[in-house]
């Protein structure tokens, strides 16, 4: 090596030292960020109605044909009155979450925050639906039993319902690690902050 890449070399070590070695690319940082908050946002949104609309069209659907049956069921009657009942939660708890969004200012802290509160919201959300199917299933069940409908009958709304509550579950762990990623990032944040 000769003395003059070696003198570039000790300009390129001394300029290092003079500034941080990692720095952190605030826009980029940010930006990531407002992605997750668009997902996160997009994600709650979709959910939120899809199952709103799917309660208020299950309840139409059991309650048109309960009522148009000549064998009528108090259990379908109840199954009606509880997708109801949920549709009617789902919507409240949408309105609720719309106007507290608004208490989160647009820096990327609050934004940060936002996306894991909606993140938090999603995880309660797909829990709840999750335990759903439980009153769900075993008023179905019950309808079906009252109804004397066949025994396989009976066990394929069974299986369907166990399978349903596998699916949530994996549903719940995705949302979970989504929002555990969010809450990462906050501490990682707050400890660059702090240090």
């Amino acid at each position: 090596m000769n003395t003059m890449e070696f003198e570039e070399l000790q300009q390129i070590w001394d300029s290092q030292n003079k500034r941080p070695l990692y720095a952190i690319d605030e826009q980029a940082l940010h930006n990531r960020i407002l992605s997750k908050k668009r997902q996160a946002s997009h994600i709650t949104n979709t959910s939120e109605l899809l199952l709103i609309l799917m309660n208020l069209g299950a309840g139409s659907l059991v309650l048109g044909m309960n009522f148009f049956s000549p064998d009528r069921s108090v259990f379908m009657y109840l199954l009606s009155a509880w997708v109801y009942a949920t549709a009617l939660y789902l919507l409240v708890s949408r309105i609720r979450r719309i106007n507290s969004d608004y208490r989160f200012n647009r820096s990327m802290r609050g934004d940060l925050l936002y996306a894991i509160s909606v993140a938090t919201y999603q995880v309660r959300l797909s829990q709840l639906t999750r335990w759903n199917t439980l009153p769900i299933g075993i008023l179905t069940l019950l309808g079906t039993w009252e109804g004397g409908k066949p025994v396989w009958m009976a066990v394929a709304v069974l299986i369907f319902f166990a399978l349903a509550s596998y699916a949530g579950g994996w549903e719940h762990r995705n949302y979970e690690a989504r929002k555990r990623e969010l809450e990462i990032l906050q501490n990682k944040l707050e400890g660059g902050q702090t240090s």
